[in-house]
């Protein structure tokens, strides 16, 4: 049997020390970095053969921290949060304290608060976002298990989380972007 906080304290060292991870999140497999770093987002760019201009989500733990990197929460964001069926990342504008290079070109950025305790506890200990992007090369299809995975996304983190993904069937979140004006549009179901 894995042992979890040993799990999270390899995981932690490898986010502080620049590197990007593979690990379960709430959703998918995800690749991870921590997201106040712009060259460890970029290793994540090169490694999926992402455009930049095609940015990614960065998970958070709870709304306290939510609210430390949006420079103002719609309150409609907490009545979708709260009543939310499934995982959902909702894209804010005006994001702060991140790296630049996560941020889209039009000044936003996909946050979902994390329901899954490892990521929970992994980001409260790092004490700052983690990106959340899909394990698979762009333009692949995301892998709905561990066996699916890319030998070259496995090759190409630091580490990889020694964890079982606990939702079986798992599916990427909906997204869910709120204007400034407090405009829901729903991006994927």
């Amino acid at each position: 049997m894995v042992d979890q906080q040993i799990e999270l304290e390899k995981t932690l060292t490898t986010l502080k020390k620049g590197g990007i991870i593979l690990y379960p999140t709430d959703t998918v497999w995800g690749i991870g970095c921590d997201a106040t770093n712009a060259d460890a987002i970029d290793k994540i760019f090169a490694l999926k053969k992402r455009i930049e201009s095609k940015s990614m989500i960065c998970l958070v733990s709870d709304f306290k921290m939510l609210q430390q990197y949006v420079e103002e929460v719609p309150e409609v964001a907490y009545d979708i949060l709260k009543y939310a069926t499934k995982a959902t990342t909702i894209v804010y504008d005006r994001p702060l304290r991140v790296a630049e290079n996560i941020i889209a070109d039009d000044n936003t950025l996909g946050i979902r608060v994390v329901r899954d305790p490892f990521c929970g506890k992994l980001i409260r200990k790092l004490k700052r976002p983690i990106v959340s992007t899909s394990a698979n090369i762009s333009g692949t299809s995301t892998p709905k298990n561990f066996e699916e995975i890319a030998s070259a996304i496995l090759e190409g983190v630091d580490y990889v989380v020694n964890l079982p993904l606990q939702n079986k069937g798992a599916k990427p979140s909906s997204i869910i972007k709120i204007g400034g004006d407090s405009t829901v549009k729903i991006i994927r179901k």
